[in-house]
């Protein structure tokens, strides 16, 4: 009979991460970037290397908050499991966490203030998001505030683009979460929130009225990706939650693709490789 080999402390370390929706992340940055006009490209690697740490140590330190929920109905995390201790863990998420906000306060002092609120607002979720009905709208805040500093770290004034176009991705974080929180509770799904995942398309629209071929493209390619995931939750498929919240993550990435009214060669090599590249980790990380 032949046993199941344990998990390494390599992919324990990836699962407690979600390294797998690092990609939308990474677009969330490269998209406010790109709207507020940055330049200095060496200030970006610096942005995406402080908004990676921030990501994973609010990620570790969700699992340590949620140790005890987890021991209950998500037995296969890794601290439930005993894979990992819940004191390594929290060592960890701290350790990221201040690593992170360091890197952004090289971009400058607006940068580091939105920064140390963006720290703030990753750990008072991880900290009540199981206790509150407003989780959604927390996790939408600190996806709205990577946005801001993005922008912020390009040393330039925050315009009104970045804003619009925050609100937009905020809006439909706040519909995704509500989703997720249905997958950990088991409850059966509503369908109000999926209208939120489409307040992104009015507002790229509004935005940018004169949009190239390509544009309307994505944004086709958008509406078409978030119907597919919400198969079964709007019609009468299978209800598969898990599945459709993880298809709906990597849309974060098309998402962020929508702020660009005409997508050129280069964008479309980013963001297609990043919505790609989201899709592939998902078949090697969970993303929830």
């Amino acid at each position: 009979m032949q046993t199941k080999t344990p998990p390494s402390i390599f992919r324990t370390l990836l699962v407690l991460g979600r390294v797998s929706n690092l990609p939308t992340v990474w677009s969330n940055c490269l998209a406010a970037w790109l709207l507020n006009h940055g330049a200095a490209w060496s200030n970006f690697y610096v942005l995406l290397a402080g908004a990676t740490l921030l990501y994973i140590g609010g990620m570790y330190l969700n699992d340590a908050f949620d140790a005890e929920f987890d021991q209950q109905h998500r037995v296969e995390r890794p601290i439930p499991a005993g894979r990992i201790s819940r004191r390594t863990v929290w060592q960890i998420g701290i350790a990221l966490l201040v690593l992170g906000w360091l890197c952004l306060a090289l971009l400058g002092l607006i940068t580091a203030i939105m920064g140390l609120v963006l720290v703030g607002t990753i750990v008072i979720y991880d900290a009540i998001h199981k206790r509150t009905a407003y989780a959604p709208l927390l996790m939408a805040t600190c996806r709205f505030l990577l946005y801001v500093v993005a922008a912020a770290a390009t040393l330039r004034p925050i315009n009104h683009v970045v804003v619009a176009y925050g609100f937009g991705l905020a809006a439909y974080i706040t519909g995704l979460s509500y989703l997720a929180r249905v997958e950990s509770s088991g409850s059966l799904a509503r369908r109000w929130p999926a209208a939120l995942l489409f307040v992104p398309c009015p507002i790229a629209v509004w935005m940018t009225s004169v949009r190239e071929v390509s544009a309307w493209l994505v944004l086709a390619a958008f509406v078409g990706w978030t119907l597919w995931c919400l198969r079964g939750v709007l019609f009468n498929g299978p209800r598969n939650i898990g599945r459709s919240v993880a298809g709906l993550l990597a849309g974060i990435v098309l998402v962020d693709w929508l702020s660009l009214p005409g997508p050129g060669n280069q964008t479309i090599v980013g963001f297609g490789g990043l919505f790609a590249l989201a899709l592939v980790l998902q078949r090697k990380v969970p993303a929830t």
